[in-house]
């Protein structure tokens, strides 16, 4: 993977978790996932089990 796809890669990966960061708990649950499980979902981690 070269440098400028890394780049890119984070920051999706950043304005991914300050989006889903921004919604509320309750907008959080609705889509099924927690606050404490974002960055492990926005990487593609299981994480969503309750």
């Amino acid at each position: 993977m070269n440098l400028i796809r890394k780049y890119r890669d984070w920051r999706r990966y950043s304005a991914t978790v300050r989006e889903l960061n921004n919604l509320s708990n309750r907008e959080l649950a609705d889509i099924g996932i927690r606050r404490e499980q974002i960055e492990s979902v926005v990487m593609g981690g299981r994480g969503r089990g309750r």
